[in-house]
């Protein structure tokens, strides 16, 4: 299986600007510029989108393990913070925050475990090369 993407930038790094599109379509020349990377305006940025497949790829990661200990998942709710150090142009890291409904027969340990193995073992974490912690909140 392969998964497609395609960018297009016109102009200078600061004034350009570009468009992302998925082979999906879900992304279609979605807007994205120097100023929705290191500023703030209307458009996305690829820290944003790596964040957005993490905590995509994460979540699932936790139910498909769920699915295997024999469970099916309620509410679960990730939010990945991805930390950029704009010094040195580098991703240092990326932290996974879950928030979980209550499941029938999982204990918080049991469910942390889960989590655990699930950040561990989800494809974008394995391609990343940062430091990952998790925080969850199981309630």
């Amino acid at each position: 299986m392969k998964r497609t993407a395609k960018a297009h930038w016109n102009g200078s790094l600061k004034e350009g600007k570009g468009e992302i599109s998925s082979q999906s379509t879900v992304l279609n020349q979605t807007p994205y510029s120097f100023k929705t990377r290191f500023e703030s305006g209307i458009g996305t940025n690829p820290e944003e989108l790596i964040a957005s497949a993490h905590a995509g790829c994460f979540t699932m990661s936790v139910s498909a393990a769920l699915n295997q200990a024999g469970f099916i998942a309620n509410d679960l709710n990730t939010e990945a913070i991805l930390d950029v150090d704009l010094a040195n142009l580098k991703i240092t890291g990326i932290h996974l925050d879950l928030k979980a409904s209550l499941i029938d027969g999982v204990s918080a340990e049991a469910f942390q475990e889960i989590a655990e193995g699930a950040k561990a073992n989800c494809i974008v974490s394995k391609a990343l090369n940062v430091p990952i912690t998790l925080s969850v909140s199981y309630q």
